[in-house]
């Protein structure tokens, strides 16, 4: 298959090693002046802007987009039904390249088009309900949340709660190991979404985890 991509190029390694050399792949920037002549080109297509502008495009290829901070239901509120088969994945950092994709579907009717399209895509899948966070995101930026609150209060180190979440969990990375991979403020925009969403507390960004994001830092492991 060849894989199209908008807006991923940070994602690529994980692209490519998530679906391998078997397929091929076109890293597309939003503003290329040809993205539509590649999109035509492409068997299935993955966007990572907030707006659903390539699925009224033509041809009208399987088309996943980012709902990591909106739900395919926000994504189409008010807009044109889709023309084809659209599905929601998390594209976070670190959270593409795992044995299962976390997908949602904006119609029952889909999911045979969804199975078939894993299956070209020779990858496992579970199907989770169309929100915001889908699951695993919500979790882990929960965790990173709860951590950020430990390490303003002063009672741990960054090193101490990254090491205790490792070896009491036997998570792969400490919560700041994994704010940093993913990116602090895709952290914290993901739980401004969230809390928004949801208006529950744990949600609620940590004020530590909001200046490290407007300052554009990351911790120090």
């Amino acid at each position: 298959m060849h894989l199209f991509i908008v807006e991923g190029q940070h994602l690529e390694t994980e692209f490519r090693h998530k679906f391998g050399p078997q397929h091929t792949y076109d890293f597309c920037p939003a503003a290329a002046a040809d993205l539509t002549g590649r999109l035509a080109a492409a068997d299935v297509a993955f966007d990572l802007r907030p707006w659903p502008e390539l699925h009224y495009e033509q041809p009208r290829q399987p088309l996943f987009y980012d709902t990591t901070c909106q739900s395919l239901a926000q994504i189409f509120h008010n807009e044109k039904p889709p023309f084809g088969p659209v599905f929601g994945l998390c594209l976070l950092p670190t959270l593409l390249d795992r044995k299962y994709l976390e997908v949602s579907v904006l119609r029952e009717e889909h999911v045979a088009d969804l199975t078939d399209t894993c299956q070209k895509l020779n990858t496992e899948y579970r199907l989770v309900t169309d929100r915001v966070g889908l699951v695993t995101p919500r979790v882990v930026c929960m965790i990173i949340n709860e951590a950020c609150y430990t390490l303003q209060e002063g009672t741990a180190s960054v090193r101490d709660i990254d090491l205790g979440m490792k070896l009491g969990t036997n998570y792969p990375r400490g919560p700041f190991e994994w704010a940093n991979a993913i990116g602090v403020s895709r952290v914290y925009e993901t739980l401004e979404a969230l809390y928004h969403d949801t208006h529950e507390e744990r949600y609620k960004a940590c004020p530590l985890l909001k200046s490290m994001h407007l300052k554009g830092e990351s911790f120090a492991l």
